[in-house]
Order: structure tokens, then sequence, then C-alpha cells
């Protein structure tokens, strides 16, 4: 099927980048810089096991999702109401949305807006945007998918690109557990500006990341979200296999950048506030880098 890239930074280059070396016609759809690069030399696709630039298409437009079976919805949490109102008009009539973002509600605030069938996906991976249409890949790749009318077709596809995929009746659980994992080291990264391996060796590091869970754990309960697995041994291992990745929060702040903070730390200071759950340390965390972002924007 054809595909289109709503969103090409660090995770839908590399998604929408594996897709297109394996073969399948992909139209990625961007910022102007990494466009015009992508149309002149391809995409750079460097991976921890080869380097290559894969000849893909490229648009600035939203309309350039015309025609397509699958879309993934690559973009920031904060733009999905502004890009799900720009795509509505071009998107074909069956094509199914996938969400690839950070977050929990992003497939939900999507169905309210489009007619189009929307899943979610949980994503692993760790990943930048080395310069204009170079994307860099520091290891993972894989996804859990929810179940929809497609879905075993396009994990199969995924699978069969280099990026293991699984569709799950458990959805909502993982996309609270990636949530944890965003909420431990998203803002203590961008704060610090270090990688995960540097930040989880601060003093004190642990016992705040150790109250972040259990926030987060708090809340998920209060809401009825069973969480899968053991989250702070998640959080643990996770510097095991991203030890110099910097988090997306940092990177965006780092380039001056909003951040997505509001819908990571952020989101659990409001949903904790609704169920009257407290979450002091999420809130510091997120207050911290809100105040870097308003720095940054001042000057």
């Amino acid at each position: 099927m054809k595909i289109a890239v709503m969103g090409a930074g660090a995770v839908g280059c590399y998604y929408g980048g594996m897709l297109a070396r394996a073969g399948q016609p992909v139209t990625l759809i961007g910022r102007p810089s990494h466009v015009e690069a992508i149309r002149r030399d391809g995409l750079l696709l460097d991976t921890r096991s080869f380097k290559v630039r894969v000849p893909m298409e490229a648009s600035t437009e939203a309309s350039a999702v015309q025609g397509a079976g699958l879309v993934l919805f690559c973009v920031k949490s904060t733009d999905t109401e502004r890009t799900a109102a720009e795509l509505k008009p071009h998107l074909n009539p069956d094509a199914i949305v996938l969400t690839l973002q950070n977050g929990v509600d992003n497939a939900e605030r999507l169905g309210a807006l489009l007619p189009q069938e929307v899943a979610p996906a949980v994503v692993y991976v760790a990943t930048e945007m080395a310069g204009p249409g170079h994307v860099r890949h520091h290891g993972r790749g894989e996804l859990v998918i929810a179940p929809s009318s497609r879905g075993a077709e396009i994990a199969e596809m995924f699978t069969q690109a280099g990026m293991p995929t699984q569709v799950s009746d458990h959805v909502i659980g993982a996309l609270w557990m990636k949530l944890i994992l965003n909420c431990a080291y998203n803002a203590l990264s961008a704060i610090a500006q270090l990688p995960y391996g540097r930040v989880v060796q601060g003093e004190g590091v642990e016992g705040v990341m150790r109250d972040v869970v259990q926030e987060c754990l708090a809340v998920a309960q209060a809401r009825g979200v069973s969480v899968p697995g053991d989250a702070w041994q998640a959080v643990a291992g996770l510097v095991q296999t991203m030890p110099t990745q910097y988090s997306s929060t940092a990177q965006d702040l780092a380039r001056g950048k909003r951040t997505e903070i509001d819908h990571l730390n952020g989101y659990v200071v409001r949903q904790g506030a609704s169920l009257g759950v407290p979450t002091p340390v999420n809130r510091t965390l997120h207050a911290l880098v809100r105040l870097i972002e308003g720095r940054a924007a001042a000057a």
C-alpha cells in the first residue's frame, strides 16, 4: 500500500526510511530543509548496522497524503489537532492512521477529529536528525500496535522491513509504560543536557526517578489502567539499551524548540490533579522544563 509519513522528524524518517528501503512506496511530509535534501539526495539512513541513501518522495504539503492507505502520524503531540485539521480534506476514506507519538491520548484526540480508522502504536526507538535529510539510529526500533482492520498486514510489513512489530489488545497499558519511561528520563536528560547513561550516574537521580515512577503508577491505577510488567525494572533497564541517547525533550531544548513536556510529565500532573493523586516530582520536572523553554523563547 502507499504510505505517507506526516511529520518527517527523527521517528518518521526512521520508520518511513526503513519501509522505503524494503521497497514500500513512501512519501515523507516534513520541513523544507529536510524535504529539499531528500528530494535531491534521498534520505540518509544512518543505522547501527548500515548507512545508505534511500530515494523516496518528499513534500512539505499535507495534500501529499492523498492516495495513501496508511498514514504514519509522527508529529509532536502539541501539534496533533492542528495537523489533523490539515490532513482531513486529503485523507482517503479507507486510510488507516497509525499514531507513532509520545503520550497516551493522541489516538483518542485524533479519533475525535477524523472519520478514518485511527490506531495507536507504542514506539521503542532511539533516533535523531543529524542534519537535513539525515536520520541517525542509536538503537531498537520495535513497535506494538493496536488491532485494526489491516493490523496483521501492517505488522508483517514493518517486521519484514526490519522493525519487529506485534499487534496487541493491551496497547493502552503499553502506552502508559512508555509514558513512565519518558517521564523518568526525558525531563532529566533535557535539564542536564546529558544522555541517559550519564543522567543515571547523577547523585540522587535514582531517587528522583523512582518517585516519578511511583507517581505515574498511582495516577494510572486511579484511572483504571493496568500497566504491564515491572515499571521500575523497565526504567532501570532502558539505559542499558540506549546509554548514548539524549531524550527528544533534550533535543528540542537544544534546538530552541517547544517540547512535548505538557504531554509527558505535564499530562501526569493534570491527570493527578483531576483524580486527587499528588504528583510533586512530576510537577517540579514539568515546571523546570517549561522555565527553560521560556528562556529559549525569550532569547
